[in-house]
């Protein structure tokens, strides 16, 4: 809840609000799309209280949902993005006609499928993508080449490649078939394609990237392409969220 004495950031409203991330916020406040009081921003250094009236576009904010999350399993050949300048088809346009406006917690590249949580709250989004959840990602990872097993045990004291430090990672070989081998990997960092590049730097090309949990969350028996709402009792139990203020509209 916002606190009435000190207020929360116009950008970081707008995300809980669920019209867009924090970083998009701030570009609509540059580009002169939201009022404050009837003022007209300049730039996103700006407090509002629960009492603010805010306005984007001219429209008032939404009055405020709770925060709800949904498990979906993104099936390969989708970008998790809500616009994508070469026209390839999206996560977002896959989804259901009758649900709100979403964000991804986190993403997952072109090739790359299962497990991505959705949100109707941008600033929820932002808070359980951060190391500091500490939510560890689960995948399994069907890899080309022989595996040494040794190398694998050697991720959980952190890797650099290309310069780029990667946490700790637990990697285990689950089977070796000829030369194809099946790999689970979990990480907390969930860097940009960590585990693509570290496996290419262990000499393996990836084949099949899939996302089997995200912390407390499994992809279980979901079908791909299907969404399932996680319940708001779990959804208290797991982030510890009390409920939503309702933000002043009109």
């Amino acid at each position: 809840m916002t606190d009435p004495e000190k207020g929360e950031r116009i950008a970081k409203v707008l995300a809980r609000a669920g019209l867009c991330s924090r970083r998009e916020a701030e570009r609509w406040i540059e580009s002169g799309r939201v009022s404050v009081d009837g003022k007209v921003l300049d730039g996103p250094a700006v407090t509002v209280t629960d009492s603010s009236l805010i306005r984007v576009d001219g429209r008032p904010l939404p009055v405020r949902e709770a925060p709800r999350l949904w498990r979906y399993h993104k099936p390969p050949g989708l970008v998790t993005t809500h616009r994508d300048p070469e026209g390839r088809p999206t996560v977002f346009d896959s989804l259901p006609p009758d649900m709100p406006r979403v964000v991804s917690i986190g993403r997952l590249d072109l090739a790359s499928e299962g497990l991505l949580l959705l949100t109707n709250d941008g600033e929820l989004a932002r808070r359980l993508e951060l190391p500091a959840s500490g939510w560890t990602r689960r995948y399994r990872v069907r890899v080309h080449g022989a595996v040494d097993e040794g190398r694998l045990a050697a991720l959980a004291n952190g890797v650099t490649v290309d310069g780029v430090r990667y946490g700790r990672i637990q990697a285990a070989l689950d089977v070796q078939k000829g030369r194809n081998a099946w790999i689970t990997v979990s990480l907390t960092e969930g860097k940009n394609r960590e585990v693509r590049k570290v496996m290419a730097h262990l000499g393996h090309q990836v084949g099949r990237l899939i996302r089997l949990a995200y912390g407390p969350f499994q992809l279980g028996r979901l079908e791909r392409g299907q969404v399932d709402e996680v319940s708001p009792k779990v959804l208290r139990e797991q982030l510890g969220l009390p409920a939503a203020p309702r933000r002043r509209a009109g």
